[in-house]
């Protein structure tokens, strides 16, 4: 993709527009997910996504689909969770900042229903260039789940790692973005959490970029952690670039950024997502100034958000985006 030095994405979600959580239907997302594209081309976006509306669920219209919409179609996994499922999986501490099973395990993990080509295509035939699609890590998908088959982690880490592997190949887009917001807090599961990552990332042929963040919920990180503890996990990873939280972390942070292998470009958060405050150019000049000088001159390959605007109002995103990249422009004096 030829550009600026320093190329602007956006990490996933899109606030869902109010029209179509009260008329959803097909043809309401499609020109949901055509808005969400073109604001972004104005904006001067390098790199858009969909907006995720394509895992748009009007039932569940706040869990901006990350996990059940991978899971609930897959073979082998029942969605229907009961009492004794419940308990169960209470006493998984891994998970303790989610009560209830995303499914239960009752077999072999396979396909079933999932089509994320049928979605890319939708996606390819709105984006008008170049777009990111993204998926969830099988690492967090994994760790939702309540194992009544295969009786080993690792084994049911393998089987929806290659599920979702199997899922990407030849997706019509130029990047695909695995998310995972589980490691961060979770860093012991870093080795086998790559592995898995990485099964998926290089089944695709294209751009590959991993998102990592420390959640976000009503404003508020989900998991503690820091980026220091993260390094070695990054380097594991077989990704173009990553997108990293950062507009949202404490300063020291940055300077563990500094390990993180140079085949890796490096992401930066520029962005808060957890306030409605909006950035102005010059905030995020200096915040890319500030990284360039901690990291060394072209290390960083692209500027974002910190994680998805899917908690945040419309009016608030749109106006972040156009300062995201006025904010690149006028840094790199363009």
């Amino acid at each position: 993709m030829a550009g600026p030095s320093i190329l602007t994405t956006t990490v996933g979600s899109y606030p869902v527009p109010d029209w179509l959580s009260a008329l959803p239907g097909e043809q309401a997302r499609t020109d949901a997910t055509r808005v969400v594209f073109d604001i972004q081309r104005q904006a001067g976006i390098d790199l858009p996504t969909d907006g995720e509306l394509y895992r748009f669920d009007v039932s569940h219209p706040d869990t901006n689909g990350m996990i059940e919409y991978f899971l609930r179609p897959m073979s082998g996994i029942r969605s229907v969770v009961g009492r004794s499922d419940h308990e169960a999986f209470a006493q998984q501490r891994h998970m303790q900042f989610r009560r209830k099973a995303a499914g239960v395990v009752e077999g072999l993990v396979g396909e079933g229903g999932l089509n994320l080509r049928a979605d890319c295509e939708v996606a390819a035939g709105l984006a008008g260039g170049p777009f990111k699609f993204t998926v969830t890590s099988p690492y967090m998908l994994a760790r939702t789940l309540l194992d009544r088959h295969y009786g080993d982690f690792y084994a049911l880490l393998i089987a929806v790692a290659d599920t979702l592997a199997a899922q990407v190949a030849g997706l019509p887009c130029d990047c695909l973005q695995v998310d995972e917001a589980n490691i961060p807090g979770s860093p012991e599961g870093g080795a086998i959490a790559a592995e898995a990552i990485n099964r998926v990332l290089t089944a695709f042929g294209g751009r590959r970029a991993v998102h990592l963040c420390f959640g976000n919920y009503g404003g508020q990180s989900i998991q503690r952690g820091t980026w220091r503890a993260l390094t070695a996990f990054l380097n594991a990873l077989q990704a173009d670039h990553v997108v990293l939280e950062m507009a949202h972390r404490p300063g020291d942070d940055l300077i563990a950024i500094r390990d993180v292998d140079p085949r890796i470009r490096i992401g930066i958060g520029v962005v808060d997502v957890k306030i409605n405050h909006i950035e102005t150019p010059e905030e995020i000049a200096r915040r890319v100034e500030h990284a360039n000088r901690i990291l060394g001159a072209g290390r960083i390959g692209w500027i974002h958000p910190d994680c998805g605007f899917w908690m945040l109002k419309r009016s608030i995103a749109d106006r972040k985006i156009e300062a995201l990249v006025k904010g690149r422009d006028l840094y790199l004096g363009r």
